[in-house]
């Protein structure tokens, strides 16, 4: 199989369960937040540990996981803002932690456990303050006692996969100009606009059926997202070829690992969960 063709299909694979999962009912919406926290973070941390640094990884993925849940039940309205405080004692548990392991570069392990749960957890946190409490596009299966939107997040990586597609199609079937080639050699200027062109075409297609906001406002949303995600596709790339890696990992065939997958996110949406917040 070629690895066009893995990569679709992992892809179509990628899409039905994060779509499906976001739309059909509120515990699927915070399992799959889950699921993307707690593989991201381990990816991180392998890689890492692969470069001679020694992490805490459980802690850090605990922390991460507490930090979601805490967002959750806070955006559902069952806990007040003041409930994020316990993120103070969860980090000087970590520090203390790392008085005890005798490790030789005790900051560059505590740097990468806290860096983990800032580039993937605090982004991934915010989904539920986009979908909790919130009128719109309705789930497919309804819970009582819960009011519940998910029209945000699927917009945003409706958008954010398609700007994926164009720029991987247009740069590969036309891009000779790079776009950062110390970084990605194989990302053009070319794919981006085609991407950017493409998601801008998508955006005023759906906006309508969205909601959220209006057609203007998901046209920006379009900009902010294929230039966020680029950037964030850059970064990742950057810690790649820091640590001399090819990818973050295997188990997504033909894209490598979630880190991979979702570098894009930590970047994108809580840039367009602040325009929404400001302007929407």
């Amino acid at each position: 199989m070629t690895n066009f063709f893995r990569r679709t299909i992992t892809g179509a694979f990628i899409v039905i369960f994060v779509l499906g999962s976001l739309w059909l009912h509120p515990i699927s919406f915070f399992l799959v937040g889950a699921v993307i926290i707690v593989q991201t973070q381990r990816e991180y941390y392998t890689m890492v540990r692969g470069a001679g640094v020694r992490p805490q990884p459980v802690a850090g993925i605990i922390s991460g996981f507490i930090l979601y849940v805490t967002a959750t039940l806070t955006a559902l309205g069952w806990l007040t803002r003041e409930w994020f405080l316990v993120m103070i004692p969860v980090i000087s548990i970590v520090m203390t932690i790392e008085l005890f392991r005798k490790n030789e570069k005790p900051f560059d392990s505590l740097a990468h456990t806290f860096f983990s749960i800032l580039y993937t957890a605090v982004p991934v946190s915010m989904f539920p303050f986009a979908a909790f409490n919130r009128a719109g596009l309705e789930p497919l299966v309804k819970m009582n006692g819960i009011e519940f939107s998910p029209g945000i997040l699927l917009g945003f990586f409706l958008l954010l996969w398609t700007f994926d597609t164009g720029a991987y199609l247009v740069g590969s079937l036309i891009g000779k100009h790079r776009l950062f080639e110390r970084i990605s050699p194989r990302k053009s200027w070319e794919g981006f606009f085609g991407g950017l062109i493409l998601t801008l075409l998508v955006a005023w297609l759906l906006s309508g059926w969205l909601g959220v906001t209006d057609r203007k406002g998901w046209l920006i949303i379009a900009v902010i997202v294929s230039v966020a995600s680029t950037i964030g596709d850059l970064l990742e790339s950057m810690l790649k070829r820091s640590l001399g890696l090819k990818d973050s990992g295997t188990i997504l065939p033909g894209h490598g690992g979630f880190l991979d997958r979702f570098d894009s996110v930590v970047m994108a949406f809580p840039l367009v969960y602040l325009f929404l917040a400001i302007f929407g």
